[in-house]
């Protein structure tokens, strides 16, 4: 009898250990493993990064130029859906591209920033490709324009070396993404244009 009452109140004091009382004084259970996982990875707020991101929410008419090495810019068009994601704290930027042998493709950007580093953090995946495409910024940020710069995964192979800068005109209703190659001089040569118009 004794060990079945110890028994018992080892049981009762487990359950309270991971309870708390709400204001009307009811025993409420919190989940243990949410507050531990809490502790290790504590949540934050979207921060001024996020609040240029949400400027550029909405559905775009999008111009793509390429500049190539030798010939003429060849222009194609696209549409482009962009939405925040998770809370407010990511957009979602959705393409679809006319081609112009006539195919069409499609590409997913997905944007972020987080407040502690000042930093963008960018990825960018498409169905031309297996491979995808990350891009930071230095942790400078003026509020207006976002620079972000090629990085590499794979620091034996880094690849090109490119830039990208991305700011809104016209009051909102125009967004400019230009891509520029970097050459081993530091010479900037403008190789991606989009010119995107609020629908």
């Amino acid at each position: 009898m004794t060990r079945r009452i110890i028994a018992i109140l080892l049981i009762t004091t487990a359950a309270v250990a991971g309870s708390t009382r709400s204001a009307e004084g009811a025993l409420v259970r919190v989940p243990v493993a949410q507050q531990s996982h809490n502790q290790y990875e504590p949540a934050n707020a979207p921060g001024a990064g996020q609040k240029l991101l949400a400027q550029f929410v909405g559905e775009w008419d999008v111009v793509k130029t390429f500049f190539p090495a030798n010939g003429k810019p060849i222009v194609s068009k696209a549409i482009c859906k962009q939405y925040m994601i998770q809370d407010g704290k990511f957009l979602q930027s959705d393409f679809t591209f006319a081609n112009p042998d006539g195919t069409k493709s499609t590409g997913t950007g997905i944007s972020g920033f987080d407040p502690k580093s000042n930093r963008f953090t960018t990825v960018w995946y498409d169905s031309r490709q297996t491979t995808m495409s990350i891009r930071q910024s230095d942790g400078t940020f003026d509020g207006k324009n976002i620079v972000l710069w090629a990085t590499a995964l794979d620091t034996e192979r880094p690849g090109r070396k490119t830039v990208a800068r991305a700011h809104l005109e016209e009051d909102g209703r125009l967004l400019l993404h230009r891509h520029f190659l970097i050459d081993d001089k530091g010479n900037e040569r403008m190789m991606i244009e989009l010119r995107m118009k609020r629908k």
